[in-house]
């Protein structure tokens, strides 16, 4: 069909055109239809969609991780069983408040036992309190040779109960040399000392508002 032949078609009577000419207005209603139905509506139910997809790939991935979770949950709990057996290990090697004098002597007895001279055995008037044990430094000063002051340090490392030396220093002297340090030494706290500790931590401060 000619230009010339489309320009004489009367608009008024598209039922008498030709079948070509009344597909080609079809198609061009049926993309105008589907252009407004876009522009006006489906561009937002597209859009909600969208959001809707993402929730439910963010919805899945939390599943999985709460899945995940799950299934791992008997290593969790053993993994902290296992922990409270090693803090339990590690506490047992904290003396109790009666065991105290023994660790000292057996500090002291260390030093004596590799032949040094203390100049200084001076436990702190008051202990360090932690969370679940108390701290106790000892200045100490003792003289004597090199190697038994280092057996001496070996010897404290090796006790049965937690002590470490710290601040070390050694200075010549006319016999040898003479070690300054502090040895700490910990203990855990008993019930009532653990009781007192959560008390005075939930205790509000003096002039704190009510």
């Amino acid at each position: 069909m000619t230009l010339d032949e489309l320009k004489k078609l009367d608009p008024n009577k598209i039922g008498s055109w030709p079948i070509l000419p009344k597909l080609g207005v079809l198609l061009l209603l049926l993309i105008a239809l589907v252009g407004a139905s876009y522009w006006f509506d489906w561009q937002d139910q597209l859009a909600q969609i969208d959001g809707e997809k993402a929730k439910e790939e963010q919805l899945r991935t939390t599943f999985l991780d709460k899945k995940k979770q799950a299934i791992d949950l008997p290593a969790y709990r053993k993994q902290l069983v296992d922990i409270e057996s090693q803090f339990g290990a590690l506490l047992k090697q904290l003396p109790g408040k009666s065991e105290m004098d023994a660790l000292l002597t057996d500090i002291n007895q260390a030093g004596l036992g590799r032949g040094l001279q203390f100049e200084l055995f001076r436990p702190a008037a008051n202990e360090i309190m932690g969370d679940f044990y108390a701290e106790l430094p000892i200045t100490v000063r003792v003289s004597g040779n090199y190697h038994d002051l280092g057996a001496f340090a070996s010897d404290i490392g090796r006790l049965s109960r937690i002590v470490t030396l710290n601040d070390i220093s050694l200075a010549a002297n006319k016999d040898g040399l003479t070690l300054d340090a502090v040895a700490k030494t910990f203990r855990y706290l008993d019930d009532g000392e653990l009781a007192a500790a959560r008390k005075a931590a939930t205790k509000p401060a003096a002039g704190a508002k009510k």
